[in-house]
C-alpha cells in the first residue's frame, strides 16, 4: 500500500509535493505550440463549416446523382429527393430539425473518441498536457475515469457504426457512376470526389486501433491463424497512420460535402467524363 502522504498528493499534477521542483514550465527551444495551434484552427474550421451545412444545407445534399455524406443515409422524412440513394426515413414529419443531425451522430461519436482525436484535442483545447516535456496546468488528474471523460471507453461500439455508414457511403460512391436521369455507365468529377472519400473513410476506419484490436489483438498463436495474423499486419501498417487518414478523410469528407453543395446550388455543372 501507498504510505498516506502519498495518496494525499495524488493527482495534484506535476507541481505536487514529492515532484522533483523545476521552476520552468518547460526546458524546450523549439516551437512547440506550433503543431497544437494548426490542430486547434484545423478543427474549428472543419466544426464551423459542418456546423452551418449540417442545419442550413438540407436543400443542398443531393445534387443527381451524388448524395453529401453529411445527409446520407437518409433516416428523416423531411430529407430531400435522394433518387434512388439510401432513404430509409426512419423519422417522420414529426422530426423537424435537419436530418443531419441523426446521421452526423455516429461519425462524430466515432472520431470524437478516436484515439489520435482524444490527443489532437486534449493537447489543443485542454492542454493535458500542451505537448510532450511541457508542464500541464491542471492541478488534478482523473484521467478517463470519470464523466463525461469515461465516455471515451465506449469507442469500440462506435467502430461498428463507423462499419455501417462507411458501408451505406460506398453504396452512395457506386450510384455517382449514373447520370443525372439515372442510367448507368457515366462517370463525372463528382464521382471521383466520393470514390477518393470513400477509400480514405474505409482507410482511416480500418486503421483504428479498435479494428486491430478485434483482427487479432486477443490471438495467443498467430502460427495457428495464418488469416487473422495477415490480416493484423496489413491494420498495423495502417495504423501506423492513423494520423494522417485521420486527417486525409476528415478533410475529403468536408470537400465531398462542399462538392455536393456547389453542384446543387448552381455554381457549376459537373464535369463528365462519359
Amino acid at each position: 500500500m501507498r504510505p498516506p502522504e502519498a495518496a494525499e498528493n495524488a493527482g495534484r499534477g506535476v507541481h505536487s509535493p514529492g515532484r522533483a521542483t523545476i521552476e520552468q514550465r518547460h526546458l524546450r527551444t523549439d516551437r512547440w505550440w506550433v503543431p497544437q495551434l494548426a490542430t486547434a484552427l484545423g478543427l474549428l474550421a472543419f466544426i464551423g463549416y459542418s456546423t452551418w451545412r449540417a442545419f442550413f444545407g438540407v436543400h443542398t445534399a443531393y445534387a443527381a446523382p451524388y448524395v453529401s455524406p453529411f445527409y446520407s443515409p437518409c433516416l428523416a422524412a423531411n430529407c430531400p429527393a435522394m433518387n434512388g440513394g439510401a432513404d430509409w426515413a426512419l423519422f417522420g414529419s414529426w422530426w423537424r430539425l435537419s436530418p443531419a443531425l441523426i446521421v452526423l451522430i455516429f461519425p462524430l461519436g466515432f472520431r470524437l473518441t478516436c484515439y489520435y482525436y482524444r490527443k489532437a484535442y486534449y493537447r489543443s483545447f485542454w492542454n493535458s498536457p500542451p505537448a510532450c516535456a511541457v508542464a500541464e496546468p491542471h492541478a488534478k488528474y482523473s484521467g478517463e475515469t470519470k464523466f463525461p471523460l469515461i465516455l471515451q471507453n465506449i469507442h469500440r461500439y462506435f467502430f461498428y457504426f463507423a462499419i455501417v455508414v462507411a458501408g451505406i457511403l460506398t453504396y452512395d460512391a457506386v450510384l455517382g457512376f449514373r447520370d443525372a436521369q439515372g442510367h448507368w455507365g457515366h462517370m463525372g468529377l463528382g464521382t471521383l470526389v466520393l470514390l477518393v472519400n470513400i477509400v480514405l473513410i474505409w482507410a482511416y476506419t480500418a486503421s483504428c486501433h479498435s479494428c486491430r484490436h478485434i483482427v487479432g489483438g486477443r490471438l495467443r498463436h498467430f502460427s495457428k491463424h495464418p488469416v487473422r495474423y495477415k490480416l493484423w499486419t496489413w491494420v498495423g501498417k495502417l495504423n501506423a497512420r492513423h494520423m494522417q487518414l485521420a486527417w486525409a478523410s476528415l478533410i475529403s469528407v468536408g470537400v465531398a460535402d462542399l462538392y455536393v453543395y456547389l453542384l446543387a446550388s448552381g455554381a457549376f455543372t459537373d464535369p463528365r467524363f462519359f
